[in-house]
């Protein structure tokens, strides 16, 4: 694709995060851009997996086209009007953080029980066969396990969003009735639903305070809430938790591939969990 070049004056910047920033269309209200800050063609591939996203009717942002300020790249969605991330609306109103958090686990559901054309997406397994081939941090013995328990791992062809956390969801209000839909979707691929979860897990119990309070809004405390109702509303009431929790540790732990990606360090606060387990 070649993207196409935009006035960066005519947007008003209103977030940032990891990997790129998000604007607002001063003019247009329906327009909204999220602009790379490294890493260009992760903003094609991505784009290209929205379209095939919103293509199959997963609850997602309309996709728009590539652009560019002649520096960097990004694309443009359908803007949604009056958002919030269920992170935001825990932080803003944790007395209802549990209401939330069963919402997002409901979205969760939905994802993890929708069927995917296998020829169209990645499988997650080989989407991380190939971080741990370039991750420089863990010994050629330790990629060995990991390698071997990614494969073992069960085969799925429901749809993983390759990032879930609770910043990731996002939802619109109208007449008291909530719209949720799912955002990020440069991860995006086909497997075993718990690579996703594994996920949900590390951004509500893994991290430390001052983290948790800048990226999402809240409290260590009120994360933990929100895990302890997204666990009971995905699996049941009547779910073995204790066998559940040490297979999502595990999972939390694979997360690493992700996060050592994109940060391009060590880090052995969520390695923990690979620890007596993988190995």
């Amino acid at each position: 694709m070649k993207p196409i070049l935009i006035d960066l004056n005519d947007y008003e910047r209103v977030g940032e995060g990891a990997n790129g920033a998000s604007y607002n269309h001063k003019s247009d209200p329906d327009i909204m851009l999220k602009l790379y800050l490294r890493n260009f063609d992760a903003a094609e591939k991505e784009l290209e997996l929205a379209q095939k996203v919103y293509a199959m009717g997963i609850p997602s942002p309309q996709p728009g086209d590539l652009v560019t300020d002649g520096e960097r790249i990004g694309i443009r969605f359908r803007r949604m009007q009056g958002k919030r991330s269920y992170s935001r609306a825990c932080g803003d109103e944790p007395e209802r953080t549990e209401e939330y958090a069963k919402e997002f686990a409901q979205l969760c559901k939905r994802l993890h029980t929708t069927h995917v054309d296998t020829t169209q997406f990645e499988s997650v397994k080989e989407r991380l066969y190939n971080m741990l081939n370039a991750n420089p941090f863990f010994t050629n013995e330790q990629k060995e396990k990991i390698h071997a328990f990614i494969a073992a791992a069960p085969e799925a062809d429901t749809a993983i969003h390759g990032d879930l956390q609770f910043s990731n969801g996002i939802f619109t209000e109208k007449d008291g009735v909530r719209t949720p839909y799912l955002i990020d979707l440069g991860d995006f691929c086909y497997g075993y639903p718990m690579f996703d979860i594994g996920m949900v897990y590390l951004c509500c119990c893994l991290n430390d305070e001052a983290w948790t309070l800048e990226q999402y809004h809240m409290t260590n405390a009120t994360a933990a809430r929100f895990w302890d109702a997204f666990a009971l509303e995905y699996f049941g009431a009547n779910a073995d938790m204790d066998k559940i929790m040490k297979e999502v540790k595990i999972y939390a732990g694979l997360k690493t591939l992700i996060i050592e990606r994109d940060t391009h360090r060590p880090m052995p606060e969520f390695r923990a969990m690979l620890e007596g387990t993988i190995y």
